[in-house]
């Protein structure tokens, strides 16, 4: 009878013990599945975002001046601060001479068929004694207006817009190399923007079936 009074307890609390960690489950499940759930929507949330920034920078480097035929340049110096800064990305889009006004920013070279250019504010007008129309120019941080007058065959184009910075990476890849490294970097915007949009896609699905199984 003692034996019996000794192995009873022990044989209950054997086959109770498997309850606790079954009434536990539930609650550590749902704790785990709603954290889970929310990593999975921050990281959507993130890689959405990325996708954006991406793809607008795409857009504004890069697919606008090349489908408006605008042509891009960086500010070097201090003549039009503060507006425009050192380092400034420049997209100037062609424009007719005959519409161009006072207070127009435009980039000119500084001598017909040679490569070197500045980028001023039209301030004036005048013309050459052969009745040709030509632009009196100013940098907004100089005291005096440009020297030479500007002619129309020496205008490359009128500002279309300006990001601050940005000069400064475009400059960096040099003028001889700009123009590969626009096509990667392109290229490179865009698979990384699909990369982004495969795995939201694949992890907005995967999450669905999980809710449904659960």
């Amino acid at each position: 009878m003692a034996a019996d009074l000794t192995e009873r307890p022990l044989a209950h609390a054997a086959a109770a013990a498997p309850d606790a960690p079954n009434a536990a489950s539930p609650s550590s499940s749902k704790k785990g599945s709603a954290g889970a759930q929310t990593l999975a929507f921050v990281g959507r949330m993130g890689s959405m975002a990325a996708m954006l920034i991406a793809l607008f920078a795409a857009l504004v480097l890069i697919v606008v001046p090349v489908v408006t035929g605008s042509h891009t340049y960086t500010v070097l110096t201090n003549s039009m601060a503060p507006k425009f800064p050192p380092g400034t990305f420049l997209v100037m889009k062609p424009a007719p001479f005959g519409e161009l006004k006072y207070g127009d920013v435009i980039t000119f070279q500084l001598y017909s068929g040679k490569p070197e250019v500045e980028t001023h504010r039209i301030v004036g007008f005048g013309a050459t004694q052969a009745g040709e129309k030509t632009l009196i120019t100013r940098g907004d941080n100089n005291g005096a207006n440009d020297a030479e007058p500007v002619r129309e065959i020496q205008v490359k184009g009128k500002l279309f817009y300006a990001v601050p910075q940005v000069g400064f990476v475009a400059n960096a890849l040099g003028n001889a190399d700009r123009g590969l490294w626009t096509t990667l970097a392109a290229m490179g915007l865009i698979g990384y923007g699909s990369v982004l949009v495969f795995k939201s896609v694949r992890g907005s699905r995967r999450q669905a079936a999980l809710s449904k199984s659960g």
